[in-house]
């Protein structure tokens, strides 16, 4: 029996009843094979499993938080994703946001656009990212993905609304909600709330793995201390997914959006035929709920091999985005992953993107520019120039850059 597999056999019991919080799920850092091989123990055991409870806990000891925060800096400078427990989630709030999801994908077309999203600045009355998007309009780069979700975002400030000839600009229209099922919205408004703690104690223990020093006194958002995430997470610029995967068929190639696909890597050839094309997320952190499907999301590890990082009961999938390593100047990077679903059933998942503010300045942090030898990968910018870049080339149908 493999690590995770006796950790996960004694943690089960906890799991049913909604006690996710367990000590002895914090790998230490500095002991065991894990760290001194970690490629190929990875391949053997695993991603690491980072009890997070630690940081959620007001009681909790200073000593149980630095094991928590040394273990997740060797989970992002190894791998850049882990499994995280000790949430506090319970187990029936997951099932049934998972089952919600399936019950709106099973629905009509006809009753899914009813939520559909629409570029910004049509007649539609569209923001150019919020709502359903049906089968291969999302695009990965430049191939369409075989899904189709809902997307949802931090709704935008009523005071900032920036209207152009009395339609809303990109990002700033409403969240669109479904009808049906009837429960959705408030058991999904119910778990944006939950998870957003869980994603500002995530960033807290990321400060503090960067070991950037205690929080200092009348910090601003650019005080380089262990709350820097934090600070720059605290009107969280959040998205949420809701995705179908329908299997793929053995034959299937998407279709090309650029000119021609001939002369693909090996990479691009052994992606042919896939769910979501390999990409890094572009924000902080993303905790990806998913249902039990194994075999589909594959992580990229640094010796260039792919690893099934297959759902543990209970626990998120946590990767960090584009905003981490830009922060971090690279020593921890965002690992490209993607989806390549061939099971007999569709798969359904709900990942949760904890992002920085939409004015956070990202830049290289000085410790960590230190740190990675004295250079600046990158001069900085707001998270929101970020966002809107990648919105402006994430969907098929596009038209519109301008608005």
């Amino acid at each position: 029996m493999s690590e995770v597999e006796a950790t996960l056999d004694a943690y089960r019991s906890r799991l049913a009843g909604g006690g996710n919080s367990s000590p002895f799920l914090n790998p230490t850092p500095d002991q065991g094979g894990r760290y001194e091989k970690p490629i190929a123990t990875a391949h053997n055991e695993g991603l690491p499993i980072i009890d997070i409870s630690a940081y959620l806990d007001a009681e909790s000891t200073e000593e149980s938080r630095q094991t928590t925060a040394k273990a997740i800096n060797a989970a992002c400078v190894n791998y850049g994703f882990f499994y995280l427990t000790g949430h506090g989630i319970p187990v029936p709030i997951l099932d049934q946001v998972i089952s919600l999801a399936r019950d709106f994908f099973a629905l009509p077309l006809e009753e899914k656009n009813k939520i559909k999203r629409f570029d910004a600045g049509g007649p539609e009355g569209g923001d150019g990212a919020r709502g359903y998007q049906g089968l291969g309009e999302n695009v990965t780069g430049g191939l369409q993905d075989m899904q189709e979700a809902v997307d949802w975002y931090r709704e935008w400030p009523a005071d900032k609304k920036d209207l152009k000839d009395g339609r809303v600009k990109t990002l700033q229209g409403p969240n669109l909600w479904p009808a049906v099922p009837q429960n959705l919205t408030p058991v999904y408004t119910d778990y944006i709330s939950r998870v957003q703690r869980i994603g500002k104690a995530l960033v807290h223990a990321m400060g503090a793995a960067l070991e950037l020093g205690a929080p200092i006194a009348g910090a601003n958002k650019a005080t380089q201390d262990e709350n820097i995430f934090v600070r720059n997470c605290e009107d969280s610029f959040w998205v949420m997914r809701m995705i179908n995967y329908p299997p793929l068929a053995a034959t299937h190639t998407p279709h090309s959006t650029t000119a021609s696909t001939s002369g693909k890597s090996e990479s691009e050839a052994d992606a042919e035929s896939f769910s979501c094309g390999a990409h890094t997320d572009y924000g902080c952190v993303t905790l990806l709920h998913t249902d039990a499907t194994p075999g589909a999301l594959h992580v990229r590890l640094k010796d260039g091999t792919w690893l099934a990082a297959d759902p543990v009961p209970g626990a998120f999938v946590v990767n960090i985005g584009d905003m981490i390593e830009r922060w971090t100047n690279g020593l921890w990077k965002s690992t490209l992953h993607r989806v390549i679903h061939r099971g007999e059933a569709a798969r359904v998942s709900v990942p949760f993107f904890y992002e920085p503010n939409f004015e956070a300045m990202v830049k290289p942090l000085a410790k960590c520019v230190q740190r990675s030898g004295g250079k600046e990968m990158h001069a900085g910018s707001t998270y929101g120039e970020h966002l809107q870049t990648k919105v402006f080339s994430n969907f098929y149908y596009s038209k519109r850059t301008d608005w």
